[in-house]
């Protein structure tokens, strides 16, 4: 892993604009996003901004984090500052993340097998997206010795939510992270208009066109639907595909699934389990009872329902009913280090970066990703420090008030 410091990226960036070089990406969040949007095509674009309903949600998650004020202290020694922590057993060179997006061969060629070249010289672990575009392997095998966590939705499929995860076992993930919050697809208007869904071209699916229990089902649906079909034939494959498409979006997902399913899954691991998708107390505590490892506070980037609390909102009250007995992770609407560092003072072991990877692979690629996390690891270090804290430990509560 590369040794990395906020003061030697600023004077590299400084020293290289002296030579009339500006950043692979701009520091400017918005302006970043502003022009990753400019560049993906139609499709990509309504799938990636797009919140559920009038996407109040989306704007809830960025508005709330400016309700907390951080209160920097003055006089503290802090020449020697370390950004590192250790969540779930898995050392972090910084208490962040990048969380899962599906569908990324949308905005890149190489979608998440890039994200995953790009995180794997700085230390920060990657999700990989259950709706990945390379098979979770590929990706593993791209992170090298930088951890991984595999996503997981649960399907209608047993074998195949047995499947999925024994695979990820296999290779090397650290971690499930079973989303809740998506047992049905969202409103999402952007998409609805537009008429689009990836899914049903084929994008999005890697992890279970790479399955062999998958592929089983979808062998199953064509000898019932075309039992006269040679396997051999140039149609077959044809076929094959679109079948992997309409089956995918049968199975994928599972609304009957209820907190006692949860034993199943524990049965078929010893990997720690984190749900992610919590955003009240009581679910929170329901976690605790049943045994999971882990906590992850999130709405999907406001892409479920409209009107929901935000992350930062719902974060006090989940860290408070949990008393520090699992770890608690956040993600929804992190931009930049300050918001690091208020998700850590309310209480959060670590947090999410989502679509603003999305947005440094679409303008840069596997370069990008690791700009990205570098610009927000150098930034969360100069807030921290400059805020009188040395270490991730210092942060605390009494570094913020509520505005």
């Amino acid at each position: 892993m590369e040794k990395f410091t906020a003061q030697d990226y600023q004077m590299k960036t400084y020293g290289e604009g002296l030579q009339g070089k500006r950043p692979l990406l701009s520091p400017l969040w918005n302006k970043m996003e502003e022009d990753a949007y400019a560049k993906m095509e139609e499709g990509a674009r309504s799938y990636i901004h797009g919140g559920a309903g009038l996407s109040h949600t989306v704007d809830n998650n960025r508005n709330d984090f400016n309700k907390y004020r951080i209160v920097p202290r003055m006089l503290k020694n802090v020449e020697l500052r370390d950004t590192s922590t250790r969540v779930l057993g898995v050392d972090m060179s910084a208490p962040f993340f990048l969380c899962p997006v599906g569908v990324a061969e949308m905005v890149h060629p190489e979608g998440d097998l890039a994200i995953a070249k790009g995180a794997a010289p700085t230390g920060i672990p990657y999700i990989f997206s259950n709706q990945g575009s390379f098979p979770m392997e590929s990706c593993a095998a791209a992170m090298g010795e930088t951890p991984h966590f595999f996503q997981l939705y649960w399907s209608k499929s047993r074998a195949l939510v047995s499947s999925f995860v024994k695979r990820a076992e296999a290779c090397g993930s650290r971690g499930i992270v079973l989303t809740l919050d998506t047992t049905l697809l969202g409103w999402r208007t952007g998409d609805m208009d537009i008429a689009y869904l990836p899914f049903l071209l084929g994008k999005g699916i890697a992890q279970y066109t790479s399955d062999p229990v998958f592929r089983g089902l979808v062998e199953d649906e064509i000898a019932l639907e075309h039992p006269d079909l040679d396997k051999k034939s140039p149609k077959y494959k044809e076929v094959f595909g679109q079948t992997c498409a309409i089956l995918f979006t049968k199975i994928y997902n599972n609304s009957t699934t209820t907190w006692d399913d949860l034993a199943f899954l524990r049965d078929q691991t010893s990997l720690p389990i984190i749900l992610k998708g919590i955003l009240h107390k009581d679910d929170a505590k329901l976690a605790v009872k049943y045994g999971m490892d882990g906590i992850y506070v999130s709405n999907h980037g406001g892409r479920q329902v409209d009107g929901s609390i935000s992350s930062i909102a719902a974060l006090p009250k989940i860290v408070k009913a949990v008393k520090k007995k699992i770890p608690v992770l956040m993600d929804s609407g992190i931009r930049g280090g300050a918001d690091v560092f208020k998700a850590l003072a309310l209480g959060a072991d670590a947090v999410g970066l989502g679509r603003p990877h999305i947005f440094a692979l679409t303008l840069a690629g596997a370069e990008g990703v690791t700009e990205v996390i570098r610009q927000l690891q150098a930034d969360f270090e100069l807030t921290m420090a400059l805020s009188g804290c040395k270490n991730v430990t210092e942060i605390n509560r009494a570094c913020i008030v509520k505005s």
